[in-house]
């Protein structure tokens, strides 16, 4: 029996064996705030190779040093990290999954405390941390006021991003995706309620998604053409006043102009006191709306946690692929247990766990 969910599915030069793929989480587990992976994410990351998934995508990923969310985050800034991301790389294709990355600039959200500090907020010089940048100097909430980029800063930031995604390239990875999702810098941009500028950059939404799509055409022109570029969306601030489903297709359409594959569409994380409605699936209806208006290819995330639940999601076209956070983290090898629960045969389960998978 086959299911959607289990279809490999093909963008650009990469073939992925499935749609079940792991989303970008954050660790906040690098040991000398070097930006370098260490060992934990290796192990970490591996387990969801070995265990099914057809892709895995690497965390929010610092394109520069002030790009991070903390001081203890992934860069990819840097040789000495490409290099180190190598092994992971291999090991990930070793169990026949592909292996993404998150490229990401935090902008007025980053140089902040991991979540689980007793301290909240922007972390101090004096304790490693670095003044934050924005598209106007509107802090987020508990936040410090970040510093309004030049036009001159924002172009280095499109660079910054062409960067690492070549290195992204050189270190064998075989997608992208740039985050502009979450109210990290390029959704700041997005956002009327972050972005109050009055150049080129601000204003209408033309101007306000032109540094996403300066950073898309940066990216496609370093990776060539047949590399895959996803674009993570938040479709809603679900406010008054902040991005709109309706603007997101716009942006979406443009993205994919420009050379975008894909749509990853989650919503918020602007707006610190936003109202959401969370639950199963809450935001699948977005990357319905995404795919439906924008012509684009859409990845559907946010608590998607059992098996004919994600396989709805895909065999209804509501979304071309699920990517999967919690359940992956409770259970890393969820991809192999859906198709179990699904009644797929596959033959990547791997043969050291063959004693767990036989009825006997």
């Amino acid at each position: 029996m086959t299911h959607a969910l289990f279809e490999p599915i093909t963008i650009r030069d990469l073939t992925v064996r499935n749609r079940i793929w792991v989303s970008p989480m954050c660790q906040y587990s690098v040991d000398q705030q070097d930006g370098v992976p260490t060992p934990w994410h290796l192990v970490h990351l591996g387990g969801f190779a070995k265990g099914g998934a057809g892709a895995v995508v690497l965390e929010a990923t610092g394109v520069v040093p002030e790009g991070r969310i903390t001081p203890q985050d992934l860069g990819l800034w840097n040789d000495e990290q490409r290099d180190a991301y190598r092994p992971i790389v291999d090991f990930i294709h070793s169990q026949g999954a592909a292996a993404g990355i998150q490229l990401a600039h935090a902008g007025r959200k980053a140089s902040t405390y991991r979540p689980w500090d007793t301290t909240h907020g922007t972390v101090p010089a004096s304790e490693g941390g670095w003044t934050t940048v924005a598209p106007s100097a509107v802090a987020f909430d508990g936040y410090d006021t970040p510093r309004e980029l030049t036009t001159e800063d924002i172009r280095l930031v499109a660079l910054g991003f062409a960067a690492a995604a070549r290195r992204s390239v050189e270190a064998g990875f075989d997608l992208v995706e740039l985050h502009a999702a979450h109210g990290y810098l390029l959704h700041q941009f997005l956002s009327p309620l972050s972005n109050h500028r009055t150049d080129e950059f601000g204003g209408s939404l033309e101007n306000r998604a032109r540094a996403l799509l300066d950073v898309v055409d940066a990216v496609r022109n370093e990776v060539g053409e047949g590399f895959p570029v996803v674009v993570r969306f938040s479709a809603t601030d679900w406010t008054t006043g902040g991005v709109t489903l309706e603007e997101t297709v716009q942006v979406a359409r443009w993205a994919a102009e420009h050379g975008a594959d894909l749509a990853d569409v989650s919503t918020g994380g602007n707006v610190a006191s936003a109202p959401i409605p969370v639950g199963p699936g809450y935001q699948v209806p977005f990357a319905a709306g995404v795919k439906q208006g924008a012509g684009i290819g859409t990845i559907a995330v946010g608590m998607i946690s059992e098996a004919f639940q994600a396989e709805q999601i895909v065999a209804t076209g509501q979304a071309d692929i699920v990517m999967v956070g919690r359940e992956f983290l409770r259970d890393p090898s969820f991809a192999l247990r859906a198709a179990r629960e699904l009644n797929v045969e596959i033959d990547y389960e791997p043969q050291q766990y063959h004693r767990a998978s036989v009825t006997k």
